[in-house]
C-alpha cells in the first residue's frame, strides 16, 4: 500500500485539493514531510527542488527563520481569538503601504473567500448583478465563478462544474482573454448592468500568460466609463511579481483587490480591498455581508506580516527577478538545443513554460493547444532528476528567495538532460 491508498480510504480522492492528486500528469503524487529553503524533502527520503512554494506562499523559502520565530512567539500567546487583535492592524498597515489602491481592506482565510465576497460587495455596491470574467483566469471555486464561456463571446455562459445552478450563468459573461475587441463589446451590450470585471492582470492558472498591450488600460477605461468596479485578482501576482503587485508594474489601478498566498506567508490567510469609499459598503459599516470566524487569525497574520516586511528589504526583488530569468532563459535554452520547441515567460518570482510552436502565448486555446504529452515527460523526467515542477502544463511556476545560483545551475543541468530525451 502507498501513501496515496492510504489516503484515498479516508480523504475524497486522497487530496485535499485536486491538482495534487497528479491527474495532470500521471502517476501517484509524492507525499512530503518537511522543506527548508529551495528543498522539499519527501517521505520517503529524496530531496527536490521546489518550483511550486506551496502554489506561489513561499516567497522566502520554506522555513525563513524570520517567518519562523513570528510564528512561534505568537503561538506562546495563542492560536485564536475570535476577537480583534494588534496584528490584523499592523499588516492592514503594511498591505497599504505597499499597494497604495488599497485603502481599507478586510482579512480572511483563502483567495476563494476574498474573490467572492470582492464579487459580493461590487454587486452590493453597485446595486447590479452581471459580472465579467476571463477564460482561463482562476478566481476560486465559489459558484459564480465556476462558469464557462457560451458558444459565442456575448451568449450565455454555462457551469463548469456540477453543482452550480444554471441560473447564476445569466449574470456571468466570459470573455476571452486579452481580447481588446470582445470587452468593448460586452460594455456596449451590457454595461449598464454590470457590477464589475474581475481578472487576473497576469493569468497564472492557464500557465503564465501576461496581457497584451492596451488590455488591462481597456478594462480600467471601459469600468470607469460604465460605473462598473475593475477587480484584480491579485491573489497570485500579489507581491510576486513586484513588491506593489502586477498594478504597478502596469501603473493601472484597479477599484479593488484581492491577495493571498503570499500574503499568510505559508499560513491559510487572505484578504479582499480598495476604495474606501466601496470598502464602506462591507458590514458592519455597510449592508453587504462578510464574515469569518477565522479571519485575521493572529498566527497568520504574524506569519505574512514577517514576510512582508522581508520582502520589503531593498534589492529583494531585483535578486528574486534576476535568479527567475536565469532560470527560464536556462529552460528555454535547453530546449532549443535539443530542438524542442518551448515559450516562456517571468516576472518577478513568477514564471511559466509552454511547449507549443505559438510565440508569445497570449490566449488560452494556445495553451490549450500546447504539446501535454511532451510537458508529461518533462515533468517526470525532472522528477527523476529531483527537480519539482507543478503538476500540471496549466500552472505557473515560482522561484523563492532561497533559490540561489546552485540551486537554478542543477535545476538547468538536469533540464538539458531531460529536453535531450523528448
Amino acid at each position: 500500500m502507498s501513501h496515496f491508498s492510504d489516503a484515498r480510504n479516508v480523504i475524497a480522492g486522497g487530496v485535499n485539493s485536486p491538482v495534487r492528486a497528479f491527474a495532470g500528469v500521471g502517476g501517484e503524487p509524492i507525499f512530503f514531510k518537511g522543506a527548508n529553503g529551495a528543498v522539499l524533502e519527501s517521505e520517503d527520503g529524496r530531496h527536490y527542488i521546489d518550483y511550486v512554494g506551496s502554489w506561489g506562499p513561499m516567497i522566502l523559502g520554506h522555513c525563513h527563520p524570520a517567518v519562523v520565530d513570528a510564528v512561534v512567539e505568537t503561538v506562546k500567546s495563542g492560536m485564536s481569538y475570535g476577537a480583534p487583535c494588534i496584528l490584523e492592524t499592523r499588516i492592514a498597515e503594511k498591505i497599504r503601504e505597499l499597494v497604495p489602491s488599497i485603502e481599507r481592506i478586510r482579512m480572511v482565510s483563502s483567495g476563494t473567500e476574498a474573490t467572492m465576497s470582492a464579487i459580493r460587495l461590487a454587486r452590493g455596491h453597485t446595486g447590479r448583478d452581471k459580472i465579467v470574467k476571463f477564460e482561463g483566469c482562476y478566481h476560486g471555486h465559489s459558484d459564480s465563478l465556476l462558469i464557462k464561456a457560451g458558444s459565442g463571446a456575448l451568449t450565455l455562459g454555462v457551469p463548469s462544474s456540477p453543482g452550480v445552478p444554471a441560473v447564476l450563468a445569466e449574470h456571468t459573461i466570459t470573455l476571452p482573454y486579452n481580447d481588446i475587441d470582445a470587452v468593448v463589446e460586452a460594455f456596449g451590450a451590457f454595461g449598464d448592468d454590470l457590477a464589475c470585471v474581475i481578472v487576473e492582470p497576469i493569468a497564472g492558472n492557464m500557465n503564465m500568460v501576461p496581457p497584451i498591450p492596451g488590455f488591462l488600460d481597456t478594462l480600467r477605461e471601459q469600468c470607469t466609463s460604465a460605473g462598473a468596479i475593475l477587480i484584480f485578482d491579485e491573489v497570485m501576482t500579489g507581491f510576486r511579481v513586484a513588491k506593489g503587485g502586477a498594478q504597478s508594474l502596469f501603473d493601472i489601478e484597479p477599484d479593488l483587490t484581492t491577495l493571498g498566498k503570499i500574503v499568510g506567508g505559508g499560513m491559510p490567510a487572505a484578504a479582499f480591498g480598495g476604495r474606501a469609499d466601496i470598502m464602506a459598503s462591507i458590514a458592519p459599516d455597510g449592508p453587504v455581508y462578510q464574515a469569518g470566524t477565522l479571519s485575521g487569525n493572529p498566527v497568520a497574520m504574524a506569519a505574512g506580516l514577517a514576510t512582508l516586511e522581508q520582502v520589503d528589504r531593498s534589492g529583494f526583488y531585483e535578486s528574486l527577478g534576476s535568479h527567475t530569468q536565469q532560470l527560464v532563459a536556462g529552460l528555454s535554452a535547453a530546449a532549443s538545443n535539443a530542438g524542442v520547441s518551448l515559450a516562456t515567460e517571468s516576472a518577478g518570482g513568477m514564471f511559466g513554460f509552454v511547449f507549443t510552436d505559438a510565440q508569445p502565448v497570449r490566449r488560452f486555446d494556445q495553451v490549450a493547444a500546447a504539446d501535454i504529452d511532451r510537458f508529461k515527460l518533462f515533468f517526470h523526467g525532472m522528477l527523476a532528476e529531483g527537480v519539482y515542477f507543478a503538476p500540471s502544463a496549466f500552472e505557473a511556476g515560482f522561484v523563492s528567495a532561497a533559490h540561489g545560483d546552485a540551486e537554478i545551475n542543477k535545476t538547468l543541468d538536469a533540464a538539458q538532460k531531460v529536453m535531450a530525451t523528448l
